[in-house]
């Protein structure tokens, strides 16, 4: 990972004093946070210090009898690493809006995004990455490639197998990729065309990435009943490709297994881990997923694309088989209806249609209702007349099984949600769901301080140094002298997650300082300006810059 010191982080800091005069001699200390309860990362217990910053990285912990050229007042506040955030979607949206004022105002100062890869082509990520460098900004970003992407670059959308020949061009992208930058190969196996991929294919292509070191990250190809062999599955494609492997948005999608499956899982992570297969987790802390209404569609019907999906949809015959598969399921698809419990817990959030805006809120079954239609045949219409991606919640997860996945030793945080391109309006992906605004405060609000699932050192150690260490993110990850100086600065006492499913996009309070690299980003719900965020590569970067 390369993580050189640009000049334009050295200035990007809050000025609350005057500027040093020319000649004068510069306060040994960029910032000083007096005085604060310092939680280290590490799942230590917190220590009563001062903490110094100098050129973006701790320089002492401590009895600071020095000023600082800012000095933050943290008396009975916790100083805390920044938070980390390992499942994101912010990729496209940084290039438009660096700031990522949802992010940072609930405490995280890093993430990694790419569930559904880079938002270019492998041949363009150095390029993208790049330009993000170039303009500055305001969270720390690492993102992986999706192997759909280079399935798409060879094969289109179609649903076929790969040649032998056209194996290799894909290995050939995703080597591309991982060489620009980009931390491992995702899938996202309950999506078209990723769900076309077998687990031969994606075993044969993450060896490309697996070569340098990537991670194998996935949303696995069933999270309801058939949850545990999804697991072997990735875990298998980890093993035989030669990568770590990386769970995303653990859960137990199926209420008949909800306090069942969930320690099945555990059984077969620990026992992979137990044989040295490097395999963890992460998670999200509520109990509705959310994503596109097309995915109650079973897969076959995607071949070729939307376009096709479309054309398909106005065939009555069509659409009395795809009712008759969604009721009685079908090969190669997830049957998401029945994870959610039926048409009554899924509820349309963004219909992308002026016309059917007026639904947003209501479950399939209510709009069902009021229409006189079959609530396939809503879903169906929504998604052919969507300009867009047709949003909705899914309602699919038991309370038991969060905490019971929480308290996971290798369980980490991810949102599921990106950055949002407008403060106040749902992420870029067009998805009004409140972990977008919540989910980090959450962890500690709800988890540590009102049910007492975790400590909050451990909280804490799972949004810092453990995915610090996961993500091979160097000096990151935990307050010591020498590492960037990420720093979440938060009253426990007021620390609260205010977004919910009515009111996805409400700030969290108890955020006081977020710092970046050293840098003063978020003061007391205001966002400075500053951009003082980096790129952060996968080892794809430095071994074949080092072999050049």
């Amino acid at each position: 990972m390369r993580l050189r010191l640009p000049s334009w982080i050295l200035a990007a800091t809050v000025v609350t004093l005057a500027a040093t005069p020319l000649g004068a001699q510069r306060a040994p200390y960029d910032i000083v946070i007096r005085g604060g309860r310092v939680l280290d990362g590490a799942g230590n217990p917190w220590i009563l210090a001062d903490v110094g910053i100098r050129d973006g990285k701790f320089s002492r912990i401590g009895v600071i009898p020095e000023k600082g050229t800012i000095e933050l007042d943290a008396r009975g506040k916790y100083v805390s690493p920044g938070w980390i955030d390992v499942m994101d979607h912010s990729g496209s949206v940084l290039r438009r809006n660096p700031r990522a004022e949802n992010k940072l105002m609930m405490g995280v100062t890093t993430t990694i995004g790419g569930e559904g890869g880079t938002p270019v082509p492998a041949g363009q990520v150095a390029s993208y990455f790049a330009q993000l460098e170039q303009q500055g900004i305001s969270i720390n970003f690492g993102t992986y490639f999706s192997e759909t992407q280079a399935r798409v670059a060879v094969l289109g959308r179609s649903s076929r197998e790969p040649t032998a020949a056209e194996l290799e061009r894909m290995r050939a992208v995703v080597d591309t990729a991982m060489r620009a930058g980009a931390m491992g190969m995702t899938t996202a196996l309950i999506y078209p065309p990723s769900s076309y991929a077998t687990t031969n294919e994606l075993i044969e292509v993450g060896k490309a990435a697996g070569r340098y070191g990537g991670l194998y990250a996935s949303h696995i190809r069933g999270e309801g009943k058939e949850v545990v062999q999804s697991v072997e599955e990735a875990i298998r494609i980890g093993e035989q490709a030669g990568m770590p492997v990386e769970i995303f948005h653990l859960k137990v999608a199926y209420r008949p297994g909800w306090g069942i499956l969930m320690d099945s899982v555990r059984r077969v992570i620990e026992a992979a881990r137990a044989r040295n297969v490097d395999v963890a987790a992460d998670m999200y802390v509520y109990t509705a997923g959310g994503t596109g209404l097309e995915a109650t569609i079973p897969s076959w019907a995607f071949d070729g694309g939307m376009d096709s999906l479309v054309a398909r949809l106005a065939s009555p015959a069509t659409r009395a088989r795809l009712k008759a598969e969604q009721r009685s399921g079908v090969a190669g698809w997830w049957n998401i209806i029945e994870a959610a419990g039926g048409w009554g817990g899924i509820v349309l959030v963004n219909a992308r249609n002026p016309q059917n805006d007026r639904f947003n809120g209501k479950s399939i079954a209510q709009i069902a209702t009021e229409l006189g239609k079959d609530p396939a045949d809503v879903a169906f219409d929504f998604v052919s007349q969507g300009k867009g991606r047709v949003m909705a919640l899914y309602h699919m997860m038991g309370e038991q099984d969060i905490e019971t996945a929480l308290r996971f030793p290798w369980t980490s945080i991810g949102s599921d949600a990106g950055a949002a391109a407008t403060l106040g309006a749902a992420d870029d992906l067009g998805l009004p769901h409140p972990r977008s605004y919540g989910n980090a405060v959450r962890v500690i609000a709800k988890y540590v301080k009102e049910r007492g699932v975790l400590t909050l050192e451990d909280a804490v150690r799972k949004m810092t140094s453990w995915p610090a260490t996961r993500y091979r993110l160097a000096s990151r990850g935990t307050i010591k002298e020498g590492n960037w100086a990420d720093v979440t600065i938060f009253d426990l006492a007021t620390l609260q997650d205010k977004a919910t499913y009515e009111h996805p996009t409400e700030l969290p309070t108890g955020i006081e300082w977020v710092l970046v690299n050293g840098a003063v980003t978020i003061d007391h719900g205001r966002h400075t300006g500053v951009t003082a965020g980096r790129v952060l590569y996968g080892p794809g970067k430095d071994i074949s810059s080092s072999s050049r």
